[in-house]
């Protein structure tokens, strides 16, 4: 279906082109499949997102990146995709069509951000379009194909207020934060993978006083 739309819309996945307009061609091809051969409503609506993610979002990873219960998204290879949701890691039902398909989602992401991947500069940082962050490893220094890890952000901005009131922190701490934020203190922040060091700086950076940098 991919390529028929391709071949139809002659867009590839680096162009900006018209959404509508990609969505209508991608209509038309899957009428024409179903047409050929039965497909159930259900399997249209995911065919009709896996081909549009795959040109123009992040392929097998759209759907887990749109899922805004979802922390965290593990690409090892293109047939082990795993997530983390509710602090627990899950392995996804999604997988890439192809090690090659995987490659250029790879060199879509760098490219994103302004980097270079290959195999002189291995492993690269970068972000997605909504602020997430990710890390990229290809090979030679990745054994089985590219590794791709999706570190995704709240929707809602932690507040220190927000901290009281999920019990992290009590009323005494958080007015010693305020005060030593304004006194211009200096504040170590430090903890595991995932315990919420960036969501902490984020609440406290929002008590720097308005006119400082």
């Amino acid at each position: 279906m991919r390529e028929r739309v391709l071949a139809i819309s002659d867009i590839s996945a680096d162009d900006g082109g018209d959404e509508a307009a990609l969505y209508s061609v991608i209509d038309e091809v899957i009428s024409a499949c179903a047409n050929e051969k039965y497909l159930p409503l259900s399997r249209k609506v995911r065919a009709r997102k896996a081909l549009y993610a795959s040109i123009r979002g992040l392929d097998a990873i759209q759907e887990l990146v749109d899922d805004a219960d979802i922390t965290e998204i593990m690409v090892n290879g293109p047939d082990n995709i795993f997530y983390e949701k509710g602090g627990r890691i899950y392995r996804a039902e999604q997988s890439f069509e192809s090690r090659e398909k995987l490659e250029d989602l790879v060199q879509k992401i760098a490219a994103g951000s302004n980097r270079i991947v290959n195999e002189a500069s291995p492993i690269v940082d970068a972000r997605l379009a909504d602020g997430s962050r990710v890390n990229i490893v290809i090979p030679p220094a990745a054994l089985n194909g590219p590794v791709v890890t999706v570190r995704k952000f709240p929707a809602e901005v932690m507040t220190i207020e927000k901290l009281i009131e999920l019990g992290s922190i009590d009323d005494e701490a958080a007015d010693f934060l305020k005060k030593a934020i304004a006194a211009k203190m200096n504040i170590v922040i430090s903890g595991g993978t995932g315990t919420g060091k960036t969501s902490f700086l984020n609440a406290l950076s929002g008590h720097i006083p308005e006119d400082e940098r």
